[in-house]
């Protein structure tokens, strides 16, 4: 792309999962309003970010992203927010402790209320009316009036970001992020599992924070303690929203989008001449794209050099959504091609997308599955001498039943007991923490073999 960016250029791009917005005078009022607001976020939290993804990169640190396939008006609410920062807490400790690595964390969150849907229109009842595709864009209830596509709904987006992202702030900050407490839940969730696999792992974080009290360093002494960064993402769908949100940096003066600290595209917008390529490549944020078993070297090497040509090290994560049943025969050639043209990357691995499958009138994920092809994830990065930068996960700190598997046994049968998501199934908060502590050794081993993380 030779063409002079500009904020506006995307518009003259064709675009794929577009709103159909009746209104357009109505659009363009609300975009002049988000255009008045303050920003989410600011450019300095997404340059720390990317300097973290930097090291994720050169091998010294792991990426753990997740949240809400699909967050939604209906169930805003403070414990939910607190449960799914919760639930991502206890992970990454137990990344970190498993394996001495660093744990980056980005959550899906403030920001994921649009969804790419394969069908424009759904029927039911021989009544056919335009797909859910999140409140961003329409509502689930199957009416008309529900189903018209509403850009009032951009600014309710706004709102509630702006509410999750003060209240993670002061989670993050304000000591509910203290490693001692973290450590707590931990423990609960070992006793309650019965399984001693997780013991070890647990007795060793006993032994640090022993260790480190015992030289003085508590949480009144040392912030690290009961701090923690937290970054925010979502899928830059609706760039309406996006553009009227992106900013200059007074201190840089370059663009930055500023309704999330990264950004990615999906696998249904990522045409190396279309709109949605068009807007993230002149932002300066952290920038992912989704990567399919249909994308070919070529392509991706191509992405690469539209979205970073400058090869600046933390700017780009390649997240790959394979299956179980693809991974081991697409991953491979794709990381040979990035690493001979010496690209600079973050690999992550979303395990969920491309294991969905359905059990009567609800689509589910195997958690045997999901392991399974993490597990290949990072075999195959060891045998192509790269580092498995991290994993991308869809996931709720609620109690649903939505996924299959795991230490509570959640099978067929229980999928109609708590299946709350608005749109794919989520991982709950224990089956979650159960693969954090599986990864872990999967990660220590790794970071023997390869030198990594130190």
């Amino acid at each position: 792309m030779s063409e002079k960016w500009n904020i506006g250029s995307w518009k003259g791009k064709s675009i794929q999962q577009a709103p159909n917005y009746h209104d357009v005078e109505k659009l363009a009022t609300v975009e002049q309003q988000l255009y008045n607001f303050p920003p989410l976020i600011f450019a300095g939290e997404a340059r720390r970010l990317k300097n973290h993804l930097a090291k994720v990169a050169n091998g010294k640190a792991f990426v753990l992203q997740g949240g809400d396939c699909a967050e939604s008006f209906a169930e805003f609410h403070p414990n939910n927010i607190r449960d799914t920062f919760r639930i991502l807490l206890q992970m990454a400790i137990v990344l970190t402790f498993g394996a001495s690595c660093p744990v980056i964390k980005v959550g899906r969150i403030a920001g994921q209320f649009a969804k790419p849907r394969s069908e424009e229109f759904e029927t039911i009842n021989n009544i056919t009316l335009p797909s859910y595709r999140g409140d961003m864009i329409n509502g689930m209830e199957f009416t008309a009036k529900s189903r018209q596509h509403d850009p009032d709904r951009l600014i309710h987006v706004y709102n509630q970001s702006a509410s999750t992202l003060n209240l993670l702030r002061a989670f993050s900050q304000g000591g509910y992020a203290d490693l001692h407490k973290v450590h707590q839940w931990n423990l609960s969730f070992v006793a309650k599992s019965s399984s001693s696999r997780y013991v070890s792992i647990c007795e060793r974080i006993e032994e640090t924070l022993a260790f480190i009290e015992a030289y003085g360093i508590t949480s009144g002494t040392t912030p690290q303690i009961n701090e923690t960064d937290f970054f925010t993402s979502h899928e830059a769908l609706i760039l309406p929203y996006e553009q009227a949100l992106t900013r200059i940096d007074s201190t840089t003066n370059n663009w930055y989008d500023c309704s999330a600290h990264m950004l990615w595209i999906g696998d249904r917008t990522r045409q190396i001449d279309g709109a949605h390529v068009e807007f993230i490549r002149g932002i300066e944020n952290p920038i992912g794209f989704k990567a399919s078993p249909n994308i070919t070297p070529d392509d991706m090497l191509r992405l690469i050099d539209i979205i970073n040509p400058n090869n600046e090290s933390g700017r780009l994560t390649i997240i790959t959504r394979m299956g179980v049943d693809k991974i081991e025969i697409k991953l491979p050639s794709l990381i040979r091609a990035v690493q001979n043209e010496g690209r600079s990357v973050v690999w992550l691995c979303d395990p969920m997308h491309a294991n969905t499958i359905k059990i009567g009138n609800y689509k589910t994920r195997s958690f045997d599955q999901i392991l399974a092809e993490i597990k290949i994830f990072f075999a195959i990065h060891r045998t192509e001498g790269t580092h498995p930068g991290g994993l991308h996960f869809e996931m709720t700190g609620q109690d649903v039943t939505e996924c299959i598997g795991g230490i509570q046994g959640i099978s067929e049968k229980h999928l109609a007991d708590r299946y709350n998501t608005h749109c794919d199934p989520r991982l709950n908060a224990t089956q979650a923490l159960e693969l954090a502590f599986l990864i872990a050794e999967m990660l220590k081993n790794e970071r023997t073999s390869n030198n990594d993380c130190t």
